[in-house]
């Protein structure tokens, strides 16, 4: 187990029927592949901020949450590591990458998604086709909540 817990976060941005891919930069550990746009948290960041920057970073775009698609643990190596996953919407600007850890960015239908020629990293594969397909349970911000912060998806 890695001595630190590590929270990361995800997006799904959709935009019409498609969704945004980013493909990793060479010396990534997913180099060559296509994925969400995804992240560490950095140091006083909350996870929503974190993923909006992520997709902006790393796809060149700029998005509103939608709500939490879930929760996921990692596995090896990256045991003690969390991810949360966010469903966005497109609300600006077109697909480039803008950061060295991504070279391509791109939204792809599910058509498109089975065409690409280089490999789509399989978890992103999974979370990208299930919405796609409509099958997901999305947790949305309840505006009754009396902790009113932009991150409260209870």
């Amino acid at each position: 187990m890695t001595a630190e817990t590590v929270v990361c976060v995800g997006a799904v941005v959709r935009r019409g029927d498609s969704v945004l891919l980013v493909r990793q930069s060479a010396g990534h550990s997913l180099a060559g592949q296509w994925t969400v746009p995804w992240g560490r948290l950095e140091d006083g960041e909350s996870p929503l901020a974190a993923a909006l920057r992520e997709v902006e970073e790393e796809g060149g775009v700029r998005a509103a949450v939608d709500g939490l698609l879930g929760i996921q643990e990692l596995p090896e190596p990256w045991l003690g590591w969390i991810a949360l996953v966010y469903l966005c919407s497109h609300a600006g600007g077109e697909p480039e990458p803008r950061d060295r850890e991504t070279d391509a960015a791109r939204y792809c239908t599910l058509a498109e998604l089975g065409a690409l020629r280089e490999p789509v990293e399989p978890w992103s594969n999974w979370l990208v086709r299930r919405v796609l397909a409509g099958r997901f349970t999305l947790t949305a911000a309840d505006a009754s909540n009396p902790l009113t912060g932009r991150g409260s998806f209870l």
